[in-house]
């Protein structure tokens, strides 16, 4: 791609004979210089700094200070980096396969595309035209303004763009491509258009729907208008994100936005929604208030990772949003920061490769989380009034974390900034210790706070200290606090009036503090009937087994207690209790896989699951919604993995029927029945499967068989599901989860997926170029081992083979592989005998 580029503005600040830019893989043809009503200065060398991603342009004379125009004309590359300004693969309705060009210039992409200062701070306005050819859709951030023919081909136009506000180069976007769109205008009177490949306008409706409910919700609650005369959402092919905000033109992955009314299964349609509110609020919250430097990355997206919840629950109160952020994000952010080689939220930045780093579930969940306890202690409506005064203090420019925090200490009158920075300026969370001693009428509380660790008690010198919001429930009304403090020192007692001895306590209401509980034996006792008869609310359920089951990972208390509380769930109805559940009983299974036992934990689950599989049967009920479809996939696909014998029947039934075009699958049902049939198949089975995947014409459904096919149980099979991860068939971005999928599916394929990795380490290094799915790659391949020697190889392969921005994700799997072995050493035997003793026939008496 060849192009000239003009840009303006008061460039020369002080005389100077030399012009520093940010540049990657950009030649420089001719550059010149024009002080404003003065001949033009033409460069007379170009010096590149391709480490520092710079280049410097000399000049022959000495530039007065003063405004001007730089000129440039270079020479870039249409790259397959899905980075800068790239190419995306795509196949037209006729078979054929074609190219767009597309641009991600977050974080440090956009002088991949033309060279300027790439910095957050920078802020400039952007005029810009685009020569495509004339059958193509060009889109960028702003409306077009003019379009006409190129005066050299006549099969080319010059479209151009209206200039943009002043915003950051990270924003800047532009497509050329064959794309089909649907249209509306939202209540405030903005332009929304979905683009979609051609032929498919229909799947961008759902999408649609919700951006036009979403732009409104949004300026209604910062109390300010979106800034833009129009906002494009378009679906990318190869994409590496999930989606990117860029102003006034997001892009997502084709699974992130279109959602087919027949085959799109009810996680999809709410995956869409939440990326689509992330992505919006960002246009507020990013765009047009841009953090400073990369440091405060975390609060760009833990905020819009906080509030695409408040959106979706806004748009769709019955998904129940609020309690599935519990065990999305906070539990993930806790498992994650309970880790030596954690982070704290607010990380100094350097070279653009430490950026890559951050993009965790640090910076998005734990940020996200905070974000909503600070929410919850301040309360919404003064909350709304600090968000508001922020977003108009600094519109068109740059903040840091502090900014927020005094806009938010103005409005409630509170000390947000230290309360706040004891969360996010050290790393970690506390665990709260609680006891209960019955006094007449009262119950006195004991509470004691400490660092929380996954290897067990905290042993550290100093000792962390956070300002904690704690509230505090009863069984007298579990929904409403009966007391909220702020903890802000290492122990405190507290007197709860009139609680009565059959009272039980609970701390966490809402699971909305950032910090773990344990409780004393007998007021965990006193809490079990509460899970059973279901008097705790669903989010407090969660949060208590939740609890549990890392304190047992740490060493703290027994697994086995964990497990008596998992059987105390036999009545639970709530999805989002069923989904946390399943993922712990998950992570404990794989980590069983590492003994002769691995059958008896498959018992367990099919006994936990099957009265809930019972209940829910395969087919809806009339009257059922949305969070009945996505429990009855858990269950059915936690039975037929663990092979219960009538749910591996039926499946296979079903599939019959599916691929005969008898009676096709609903969506909901595919994940599960695809699952259980290949952890039980053969080589037909996966032939079966890699057909149904070619045949596939939505992406969502060529990605439901690509996360599955490692489930696969023989060795050769798992070297062909391999193979098939690397080749034409999958796009670049979705290979992680074929190669991930293996990893998780079995013993062998775990073994198997890390060698492969090893083998084929130079070829997925240079196709993912040290951007955050090389952290993912590695994260799903050796987390689940567990023993010493295995950390040693990991840790012994990336220091030959080093893979700078995943350095950390490298240190937290070698921590992860070390504890699962402790945790093994400990407790194996105990769960064993816990399972033995739970077959055994009551003793005669």
């Amino acid at each position: 791609m060849r192009t000239p580029l003009v840009s303006y503005g008061k460039l020369v600040k002080q005389a100077t004979n030399q012009i520093v830019m940010n540049c990657a893989d950009i030649d420089i043809i001719t550059a010149s210089y024009a002080p404003e009503g003065d001949e033009e200065v033409h460069a007379t060398g170009f010096n590149y700094q391709n480490e520092d991603e710079k280049v410097t342009l000399s000049f022959p004379s000495t530039l007065q200070k003063g405004t001007g125009t730089l000129k440039i004309d270079f020479v870039g590359e249409l790259n397959d980096k899905m980075k800068g300004f790239y190419r995306s693969k795509y196949t037209t309705p006729t078979g054929d396969t074609r190219y767009a060009a597309v641009t991600q210039f977050e974080a440090t992409d956009a002088r991949r595309a033309f060279p300027c200062w790439d910095e957050p701070a920078i802020k400039a306005t952007f005029d810009i035209s685009l020569v495509v050819p004339k059958d193509r859709v060009a889109l960028s951030n702003m409306n077009v303004i003019d379009r006409k023919p190129y005066p050299d081909d006549e099969n080319l136009v010059e479209v151009k763009f209206a200039r943009t506000p002043v915003m950051s180069t990270y924003l800047v976007a532009f497509v050329v491509g064959e794309y089909d769109f649907v249209e509306t205008r939202s209540l405030d009177g903005v332009l929304v258009r979905v683009y979609t490949p051609v032929g498919k306008a229909e799947q961008g409706k759902f999408a649609l729907e919700v951006a036009a409910k979403t732009l409104p919700f949004y300026k209604d609650y910062f109390n300010v208008p979106y800034p833009l005369p129009k906002i494009d959402l378009i679906a990318i092919a190869d994409f590496a994100a999930g989606a990117m905000e860029n102003w006034g033109l997001v892009t997502y992955r084709e699974t992130a936005l279109l959602i087919d009314p027949k085959n799109s299964c009810s996680s999809s349609r709410q995956w869409v929604a939440l990326v689509v509110g992330h992505e919006l609020a960002h246009q507020w919250f990013g765009n047009l208030v841009t953090m400073e430097w990369w440091t405060h990355l975390w609060l760009n997206e833990g905020f819009a990772s906080w509030i695409e919840y408040l959106c979706v629950d806004h748009c769709f109160p019955e998904y129940d949003i609020w309690t599935q952020f519990v065990s999305a994000d906070y539990t993930r952010a806790q498992e994650l920061d309970a880790l030596d080689n954690s982070h704290p939220i607010e990380v100094s930045v350097g070279h653009p490769a430490e950026v890559d780093e951050i993009f965790d579930a640090i910076s998005y969940s734990k940020g996200a989380s905070v974000i909503r306890m600070l929410h919850d202690y301040i309360g919404d409506e003064d909350f709304r009034k600090g968000m508001n005064l922020y977003l108009t203090k600094f519109q068109q420019k740059n903040a840091a974390t502090e900014d927020l925090w005094e806009s938010l200490e103005k409005a409630s009158g509170k000390p947000i900034a230290a309360v706040m920075n004891t969360w996010t300026k050290q790393m970690g969370f506390p665990l709260i210790y609680v006891e209960a001693e019955q006094q007449e009428e009262d119950k006195v509380l004991k509470l004691v706070q400490k660092k929380f660790c996954a290897s067990g008690p905290y042993a550290g010198e100093d000792f962390p200290m956070w300002m904690v919001p704690i509230s505090i429930c009863t069984s007298d009304d579990p929904t409403c606090a009966k007391m909220q403090i702020l903890m802000d020192k290492a122990e405190l007692t507290l007197v709860l009036k009139d609680t009565k001895p059959d009272q039980w306590v609970k701390l966490n209401l809402g699971t909305v503090g950032f910090y773990r509980t344990q409780y004393s034996p007998d007021m965990l006792e006193s809490l079990i009937p509460a899970i059973k008869d279901l008097s705790l609310p669903p989010v407090d359920r969660l949060g208590l087994q939740n609890d549990l089951f890392s304190l047992a990972r740490a060493g703290i208390i027994s697994t086995v207690e964990v497990l008596k509380v998992m059987e105390a769930f036999v009545n639970e109805p709530n999805y989002t209790v069923w989904s946390d559940l399943s993922c712990n009983l998950g992570i404990l299974s794989t980590l069983l896989s590492h003994t002769d036992f691995y059958e008896e934990i498959q018992v367990f689950v099919k006994d936990v699951f099957s009265p809930i599989g019972e209940r829910l049967g395969w087919d809806p009920k009339p009257g059922e919604g949305h969070l009945d479809a996505l429990l009855r996939g858990l269950v059915l696909g936690k039975l037929g993995k663990a092979g219960h014998k009538a749910t591996l029947e039926e499946a296979r039934r079903r599939f019959k029927d599916h691929v005969e075009g008898k009676h096709i699958l609903s969506a909901d049902l595919r994940s599960p029945v695809y699952v259980t049939i290949l952890k039980h198949g053969d080589s037909t089975t996966l032939d079966t499967m890699l057909k149904l995947h070619k045949q596939a014409d939505m992406q969502e459904e060529k990605n439901r068989i690509e996360r599955v096919l490692g489930a696969i149980s023989q060795p050769e099979l798992i070297q062909k599901v391999l193979t098939f991860a690397l080749s034409e068939e999958v796009r670049p971005q979705d290979t992680v989860s074929v190669i991930g999928g293996v990893a998780g599916g079995s013993k062998q394929g775990r073994k198997a997926a890390w060698k492969f990795v090893r083998d084929n380490w130079e070829e997925l290094y240079n196709r993912y170029q040290g951007g955050f799915l090389i952290s993912r790659l590695i994260k799903l391949t050796v987390d689940g081992f567990a023993n010493d020697k295995m950390a040693a190889e990991v840790k012994a392969f990336f220091e030959s083979h080093p893979a700078p921005s995943a350095e950390r994700t490298v240190q937290q799997c070698c921590e992860n592989i070390l504890l699962n072995a402790a945790w093994l050493k400990r407790d194996a035997e105990n769960i064993h005998q816990y399972f033995l003793q739970r077959k055994a026939p009551p003793a005669m008496v």
